[in-house]
């Protein structure tokens, strides 16, 4: 699946989007798999509350299956302006 960073995700990671070959079953599961990758993951999946994601395309929760899905978006909550 594709998984996407914005905003400062992207920046401590490196990487605007990957391709990650995955048995998670939920994306609370992905970002645990993540975190144990590298430092620069595990800094930017630290707090949780500070991110927001996007399965599909649509936004989700942590806890939301990835059965079936083809992108996963992690960002920043968005502010108005």
């Amino acid at each position: 699946m594709d998984v996407l960073y914005f905003a400062w995700v992207r920046e401590r990671i490196g990487v605007p989007k990957e391709k990650v070959e995955t048995g998670a079953a939920t994306v609370a599961a992905l970002v645990d798999e993540l975190r144990a990758r590298e430092a620069r993951y595990e800094a930017a999946f630290a707090d949780l509350s500070a991110l927001r994601v996007a399965v599909d395309q649509e936004l989700s929760d942590f806890d939301a299956p990835l059965e079936g899905v083809r992108e996963v978006a992690f960002f920043p909550p968005m502010t108005g302006g």
